[in-house]
Order: structure tokens, then sequence, then C-alpha cells
């Protein structure tokens, strides 16, 4: 769990991401991609993105006005992707670390 504050529109949001958060915004991510993808299924899916996106606004104190929503959840998207990519650097970071142990290593 991690806790971020995040500045939207001059108000200051104490964000705290989890991984059901994660798991909301990637949700999100995949249904903004099938509304993309296919723009006649938008109606259906319109319903599940607005309540994945409350879902969403609730893991950030204090409650977003409706004029703050759409920037809160873009900061809050940028917060998991940012946090995906350093999490895939350390994974690399400890990969490349582990080759060069077993590559020296004589059996």
């Amino acid at each position: 769990m991690i806790s971020k504050v995040i500045e939207v529109n001059g108000t200051e949001f104490r964000l705290t991401l989890t991984d059901q958060v994660i798991g909301q915004v990637n949700n999100l991510k995949n249904l903004y991609n099938v509304a993309y993808e296919d723009p006649e299924s938008f109606e259906e899916v319109s319903a599940e993105i607005s309540n994945t996106i409350n879902e969403i606004a609730t893991a950030a104190e204090p409650q977003a006005s409706d004029s703050d929503l759409d920037g809160l959840i873009q900061e809050i998207i940028r917060v998991v992707d940012n946090k995906a990519v350093a999490v895939e650097k350390e994974l690399e970071g400890k990969s490349d670390k582990h080759a060069k142990k077993t590559k020296g290593k004589k059996h």
C-alpha cells in the first residue's frame, strides 16, 4: 500500500494506492480501450466506466468534486502507470543481477 499526495486544480488529494485500486485502474483502461476500439459498444460499457471511476475516486481524500474528478482520475492513472514502470525496472534489475551471478559461476 502506497500513500501519495497529488494536486488537481489547486486541491491536494491524499491517494491510498492499494492492489484493489491498481486493479480498478487497469480495468478502467481496458474499458476505455473497448470503447475506443468499438465505439458502438460505448453505451454498453459507459455505466461500467462510470462505476469504476467512482470506485477509484474513493481511494483519494477529500472527496473529489465533479469538476476535479476527471483530473483526479487522470493523475491516479499516471501514478499507477509510473508504479508499474518502477516495478518493471526493479524486476529487470534483479534479473540482470541474477544473470550476472549465474554467468560467473562454473559448473
